[in-house]
């Protein structure tokens, strides 16, 4: 692991490239701190205001035709320059995600290399932002189909993936001839800044790309104020379904269609024909993976009720001798990124109840010298860390099965039947992801249409994304939007059809069309 220097990252400028003005009244200052060691500042930002974020938008506006005048190809090539220049500082990077947010290094560079994989792939779309050439049903009329970019977009992203999910937005946006506004979490200020360096200075031009730090807040009443003055054309969102929700009703009422990728409530289903150990194996990375702070997390495992006891005893010990604690050491997972999540951490923990078995670790709750962690590495004192939670006899009533807990926290309970598995995996309304895990085909395909979930795995675990498969989910994990691959050019374009005719009169469609007519009553003799 490259070594990032000691001394604070402050003064990070927000809005930076927006040429928006001075943040004004509804401002103040955030520190973001390292959650493995709570003493250190990482960065100091200053948090803008909601007329400086629509200022920011009202800046890419002027930025955008410029930008979109540019041709696709060339685009395509600051998005390669993008990759490299990523690729090169990929051990820095990491750090920075490490020392931030708590992820552990190996994780963090597999994030960085995310973006590397993102850029590589859209380079080439930079030549294949086709169209269509349609046949008309007149003649000497000719009928086209072209992408277009839609305008400002603006980006709000959440801290538990600081530079992955973001490129996923930035980059094809970028390379579709949009302008972006990029929001992201004010407790991964230092790596959003660095991130944002890197893109830059792969020769994005000004107010093509443009940095705010903002609460939530502001960054609301901003996005309000941009829509308004019709500066703003497309909302990207990343974060909670709560949030999601209310962001979907703020574009609706503008007739605009966001991109909303939300929570999950991710089931894994162990069949009764699974291979056990390879479960648990799924089970422990997507479970406490990330410390459970991703979207695509664990939230229940459905275990076939012939193979319970025998998963249980498998799952439980290899999450106890699982090593949890400094990120920067070979860990299963590291702290909660911030001290919000902790404290929510422990109101999911205070969702138990009589008929639950908590097992995994030694105790309950964070990780102290009064309730240490049998193989906890590192300072226990010094960050938020968190004991893994195994939950037995979870409930389909129960809170802890309907609702997402985000941390270090896996249900477990039983079925008898797929179809009963396949209810319990779409009950609780998310729509993410799903795993199963069988070694027949017929029980993957039954439940691939069963399951509601955007993503579906078998034989592996609920998270693990690859830059070139459509990521996203329906319900309350999302509305229907997909990110990564090609498909994602559908949230950064718009689709115009020109109809030309040089027939040299007027054509008119359904009306001057030639018809053809054959016998319809022939029949052979």
């Amino acid at each position: 692991m490259a070594d990032l220097p000691n001394e604070a990252l402050t003064s990070v400028v927000a809005g930076q490239r927006a040429s928006a003005g001075p943040a004004g009244a509804g401002a103040r200052t955030y520190r973001s701190v390292n959650p493995s060691r709570l003493d250190e500042t990482v960065a100091q930002v200053d948090l803008a205001d909601a007329p400086y974020f629509a200022g920011a938008c009202k800046a890419a506006r002027t930025a955008q035709e410029r930008w979109a005048d540019v041709p696709a190809p060339v685009r395509g090539k600051v998005v390669a320059a993008m990759g490299r220049l990523v690729e090169a500082n990929a051990d820095r990077l990491a750090a920075l995600v490490t020392r931030e947010t708590g992820k552990p290094y190996a994780e963090a560079l597999g994030e960085v290399q995310e973006i590397v994989d993102t850029c590589d792939f859209f380079v080439g779309e930079g030549r294949r932002l086709y169209g269509q050439t349609v046949p008309s049903e007149m003649p000497d009329k000719q009928l086209f189909t072209f992408r277009e970019p839609l305008g400002v977009v603006a980006v709000i992203t959440a801290g538990n993936f600081p530079v992955a999910v973001p490129a996923w937005y930035i980059i094809p946006a970028l390379l579709c001839g949009n302008t972006v506004v990029w929001k992201p979490a004010e407790y991964a200020a230092a790596t959003s800044a660095a991130l944002f360096d890197l893109l830059v200075h792969a020769g994005v031009p000004d107010g093509v790309l443009n940095l705010v730090f903002a609460d939530g807040e502001q960054t609301w009443n901003g996005l309000e104020q941009a829509l308004e003055a019709g500066d703003l054309n497309k909302i990207g969102f990343t974060g909670s379904t709560e949030v999601g929700s209310r962001i979907g009703a703020l574009a609706g009422r503008y007739l605009q269609n966001p991109c909303l990728e939300l929570g999950g409530k991710n089931p894994l289903v162990v069949a009764e024909d699974a291979d056990v150990e390879l479960a648990v194996t799924g089970a422990l990375f997507s479970g406490f993976g990330t410390a459970g702070q991703r979207c695509t997390s664990l939230g229940t495992v459905l275990v076939h009720s012939s193979l319970h006891d025998q998963f249980l005893s498998r799952f439980t010990a290899a999450v106890a001798s699982s090593t949890i604690g400094d990120p920067r050491r070979d860990v299963l997972y590291g702290p909660l990124i911030d001290q919000r999540f902790a404290d929510r951490f422990e109101q999911y923990l205070g969702w138990l109840e009589p008929h639950h078995t908590p097992c995994g670790s030694t105790d309950l709750g964070r990780i102290t010298a009064a309730r240490p962690r049998d193989g906890f590495v590192g300072d226990l004192e010094s960050g938020l860390y968190y004991h893994p939670t195994i939950v037995d006899g979870v409930r389909p009533d129960d809170r802890i099965f309907q609702e997402e807990t985000f941390g270090p926290l896996v249900g477990v309970m039983s079925y008898d039947r797929l179809d009963e598995a396949i209810e319990l995996a779409n009950a609780t309304g998310y729509g993410l992801s799903a795993a199963i895990y069988t070694k027949d085909a017929a029980t993957a395909f039954r439940f691939r249409r069963g399951v509601r979930a955007g993503m579906v795995s078998v034989n592996n675990s609920t998270s693990g994304a690859e830059a070139h498969l459509p990521f996203g989910g329906n319900g309350r994990s999302g509305n229907g939007s997909r990110q990564s691959g090609m498909w994602v050019l559908d949230q950064f374009t718009r689709w115009q059809a020109l109809n030309w005719d040089y027939s040299g009169q007027l054509q008119r469609a359904q009306m001057d069309v030639t018809d053809i007519t054959g016998d319809p009553d022939f029949r052979l003799g």
